[in-house]
């Protein structure tokens, strides 16, 4: 049977207009594979090459940081988290080969490089629906469980 991963999907801190991930595929301590189909009518593509649209590089860049960061970091945690996480997106590194156009599905592949003191380093990959790379990245990025303005109450 394979496993939806809702109790992850639960705990990610974004409303549904800046939510990226619609679906993972897998998620193991090593790794994650995610997707999200960039709705056709988005906002952004109206203004984004209003003649030609193509989707931001910085919400590709999102959409990779959501499942390869938080979504793993939750998996990663999730024995220990009692709310939703505060994340911090600490570094990027991103190179970007292919167009990514409106309604097409991104992929993305995460693998874990670092996960300590909760700092979380992942290398991803997004791939459009024919297989194509579209962009690779270096990700970090760090959380609290707990409000650290709480610790000294």
């Amino acid at each position: 049977m394979k496993e939806n991963y809702q109790d992850i999907l639960a705990l990610l801190p974004y409303g549904p207009n800046f939510c990226f991930v619609d679906e993972l595929l897998e998620l193991n301590e090593e790794g994650v594979i995610g997707q999200y189909r960039f709705a056709e009518d988005a906002p952004f593509y109206a203004d984004h090459f209003p003649e030609d649209p193509i989707t931001p590089g910085v919400l590709l860049l999102e959409c990779m940081a959501q499942i390869g960061l938080v979504c793993l970091g939750i998996y990663l945690l999730k024995e220990e988290l009692q709310e939703v996480p505060k994340i911090a997106f600490s570094s990027s590194k991103v190179n970007f080969y292919q167009l990514h156009r409106p309604g097409e599905l991104l992929r993305v592949e995460a693998k874990k490089k670092l996960f300590r003191l909760q700092q979380l380093r992942v290398t991803a990959s997004a791939y459009n629906e024919a297989g194509d790379l579209v962009a690779k990245a270096e990700l970090a990025g760090m959380w609290t469980k707990k409000n650290s303005h709480d610790a000294g109450k």
